[in-house]
């Protein structure tokens, strides 16, 4: 495990430990330099939080290259994104005065907290973040050397909504489960979901295995 936060890593091995498993390594680095690491060294990569933290777009697909050199042939990545309009609709159902502090956003997909001007109450505790809008997830992932197998919107059509599901029975909760999973490959609903799971495929220069 390679994460930029001690604290996160910290967490990560007390979950691991509480859950009975172990880590074979937790370590403190930054996704666009993964130098310590040999080329085709992994068979799958879990990147999971960098694409919505690095708000340089030359950042964000020099952590895709990294991940890219580090897979073995054939090797598969599962990154995940924050999506465009998650946060209007958070601030819809928590903090309606939101909006005005989200020009950046909708124009760039880059979220910076401000604080100049804005009441306490008003301020929006988010960290820096990258929101990326759906079209624009697998084209740079297709160029850096990934062959596209699914993107999946994590919280499929019942975000924010789901309270009475939570409550529901097992085999009703079983059933939306399913359900949500099936419509959150939907393109269509892609831009309502709050994250966003691309799953891909290393292929060789000699392009991908299935066209």
């Amino acid at each position: 495990m390679l994460d930029l936060s001690e604290s996160c890593l910290q967490l990560a091995q007390k979950k691991a430990k509480e859950e009975g498993v172990s880590l074979a390594e937790c370590l403190r680095g930054n996704a666009i330099d993964l130098g310590r690491f040999r080329d085709s060294s992994f068979d799958v990569v879990l990147l999971m939080g960098p694409l919505y933290h690095l708000l340089a777009v030359d950042s964000r697909d020099q952590a895709v290259r990294e991940t890219h050199r580090v897979l073995k042939k054939n090797g598969l990545v599962f990154a995940t994104f924050n999506t465009r309009y998650a946060p209007l609709r958070w601030s819809a159902k928590n903090e309606p005065e939101w909006p005005l502090q989200g020009k950046e956003l909708l124009e760039t997909g880059v979220w910076r907290p401000v604080t100049t001007g804005i009441p306490p109450k008003a301020r929006v505790g988010f960290t820096s973040s990258y929101f990326a809008h759906p079209t624009e997830i697998r084209p740079p992932m297709k160029r850096d050397g990934f062959e596209d197998l699914d993107l999946i919107g994590c919280e499929g059509a019942i975000s924010m909504i789901e309270e009475k599901i939570n409550e529901s029975k097992s085999d009703e909760f079983d059933s939306w489960v399913d359900l949500n999973y099936r419509l959150g490959k939907d393109p269509s609903l892609h831009g309502a979901a709050e994250h966003l799971l691309y799953v891909g495929r290393k292929y060789s220069k000699e392009g991908p295995r299935n066209k």
